[in-house]
């Protein structure tokens, strides 16, 4: 998926690792065979290139993840939509990134080809391909991947782990000192110069996930180009957080509603967040001042 993974655990002297190790890549290799844009012959891959009325039976994790992802393009509004595929490339960014910055025409037949409301799958998994629809679950497949592992490792007897996968995090159970895993709420570097207090979480049985404007970023023509598009507009987000953190059950939800605020922005999302019970920080920049807030829900995950 064009990222890296790491995991720390608490695990008996005697543990084999390898094993440990080997199972932890066959939960992720399940998640780039059926979700990975990077693997041209994974299951997102094919339904990609499929023709205009095509049926594709899709696995059980892919339909989950999907289900979850429409869900979340329907609470916010769209600002997540799993069909973004296509304007991701156009403004290069992913494995078929565009080298060239999209003109008028390219950007209207980018958005032709995005729209969550022409997905439709059925109840036996099979997933319709209306033509020209381009997936991309790179903004929730990661947060899920993170999950199963976190799972897997659990249901192998370890009684505490910390799980990271493209700077997703879960993590349950404690450390082998007992005391819970500890983990830094992403910002910036230049946080580390300015007065902000620093945030720290303690995740047991919890998740957490940031995107923001910090990561993934380029300039094309003089402009400044985020990995943050908004599908509704087709463009880069132009005044993005700095980061967004949610924390939620699960890493796939974290994930997805992470970018979803991102593209909404702080006063939208926020607003949102508070409606929703989100557990979401926002980091912005005020001048050369950065500038926090965060709904009720997260800061009762804040480490004392």
């Amino acid at each position: 998926m064009g990222t890296t993974w790491s995991v720390r655990l608490d695990a008996a002297r005697d543990a084999d690792l390898r094993v440990l190790h080997v199972g932890i890549e066959a939960q992720l290799a399940l998640v780039v065979a059926q979700m990975s844009t990077w693997e041209p012959n994974s299951d997102i891959s094919r339904f990609n290139r499929s023709e205009a009325g095509h049926w594709q039976q899709i696995p059980l994790e892919f339909s989950q993840v999907l289900t979850c992802a429409l869900e979340i393009a329907a609470a916010s509004d769209g600002a997540f939509d799993p069909t973004i595929g296509t304007l991701v490339a156009a403004w290069g960014f992913g494995p078929h990134a565009h080298r060239e910055a999209p003109d008028a025409a390219a950007l209207d037949h980018a958005r032709e080809r995005t729209g969550w409301q022409r997905l439709a799958f059925d109840a036996n998994y099979r997933l319709l391909q209306p033509g020209g629809l381009q997936l991309d679950l790179s903004a929730i497949a990661k947060g899920f991947a993170a999950d199963r592992v976190a799972t897997h490792l659990c249901s192998a007897g370890i009684p505490g782990a910390l799980v990271e996968v493209g700077g997703e995090l879960v993590g349950y159970g404690r450390k082998a000192d007992g005391t819970a895993w500890h983990v830094l709420v992403e910002a910036g570097p230049e946080e580390e110069d300015h007065a902000l207090e620093p945030r720290v979480l303690a995740l047991d049985g919890i998740a957490v996930a940031s995107s923001g404007d910090r990561w993934h970023h380029h300039t094309r023509g003089g402009r400044r180009c985020t990995h943050t598009i908004d599908p509704r507009s087709g463009e880069p987000v132009m005044h993005a957080p700095v980061a967004v953190t949610v924390v939620a059950g699960d890493a796939m939800h974290a994930d997805a509603w992470a970018t979803a605020l991102s593209v909404l922005g702080v006063e939208a999302g926020h607003t949102l967040a508070q409606r929703l019970g989100l557990a979401a920080r926002f980091l912005w920049r005020e001048g050369n001042a950065l500038e926090e807030c965060m709904s009720d829900p997260f800061r009762i995950h804040l480490a004392a």
